[in-house]
């Protein structure tokens, strides 16, 4: 160090209090450039999250997109939904079918009431009346009989003449045949028993039995007077979505007759 660069301790004192002076004095040779502070965390904080955001940008997107697609879908469902509403929603015509029996043979004395058969008569006009039945459309989807032994052979008959009965449901009731001897009781008979063996498809439904039950039912149903001889059926017609609505919305009196049908009459096209 020479006399120059002598420094009183003031002098010394001076620039450890400020260190950039002391190197100033001491070093005249350009000093290296200051080393950047380290970034703030704060700042590399924002910065990792506007990567982030510009990662994001393109699966944002993509997101946008599905949702949309999504919604159409559900669109398109609901539209579904509302057709199927709309189609269940619709009443349709029912058809009932009250038949009795063919005319029975009295030959055997002997037998009971419940187990006469057919006469020969009566056979004919079964095969008549099935045949009519098939002319007009009127084919039964559910028979539902008494299971005396003439209503039974009358069914036989029916349906060795036309095939299309023997596609139908087939259920024997006990109480048809003792109903119908009850003063007003047949036709809500016959109303439970249709609602709980019939389903909303089926459209078409044969009830078979005796009178005085079976014309007593069939009036109360029109409203009008109906004679039902042997082998005559009367055939109502109401509308519903199922058959327990057609009864609620027909009542007494509200089934339309369209037709009695009868072994005599030609068939009506």
């Amino acid at each position: 160090m020479n006399a120059n660069t002598t420094l009183t301790l003031t002098n010394i004192t001076t620039s450890i209090k400020n260190p950039l002076m002391l190197t100033m004095k001491f070093c005249p040779s350009p000093s290296p450039s200051p080393t950047p502070p380290p970034p703030s965390p704060i700042s590399s904080i924002r910065s990792s999250c506007r990567r982030r955001r510009t990662r994001s940008l393109q699966p944002s997107m993509v997101i946008q997109d599905t949702s949309t697609t999504a919604a159409s879908a559900v669109s398109d469902a609901d539209t579904d939904t509302d057709t199927d509403t709309d189609t269940d929603s619709l009443s349709v015509s029912r058809r009932l079918i009250l038949l009795r029996h063919a005319k029975s043979s009295w030959d055997d004395r002997s037998l009971r009431d419940h187990d006469r058969p057919l006469s020969k008569s009566g056979e004919l006009d079964a095969a008549k009346v099935s045949q009519k039945l098939q002319h007009l459309g009127w084919i039964p989807q559910l028979i539902l009989s008494s299971d005396a032994l003439r209503t039974k052979e009358t069914l036989k008959i029916m349906q060795q003449q036309v095939p299309d009965f023997l596609d139908a449901e087939v259920h024997f009731i006990s109480s048809f045949y003792s109903i119908a001897a009850m003063d007003g009781q047949t036709a809500d008979h016959l109303q439970q028993a249709i609602c709980n063996y019939s389903r909303d498809d089926i459209l078409t439904v044969m009830c078979m039995g005796h009178n005085k039950g079976w014309e007593e039912a069939a009036s109360m149903f029109s409203g009008a007077s109906i004679e039902l001889n042997t082998c005559n059926a009367a055939l109502l017609e109401a509308a519903g979505k199922s058959w327990a609505e057609a009864f609620a919305s027909a009542g007494l009196g509200g089934w339309k007759l369209q037709d009695i049908v009868k072994p005599s009459d030609s068939p009506k096209l």
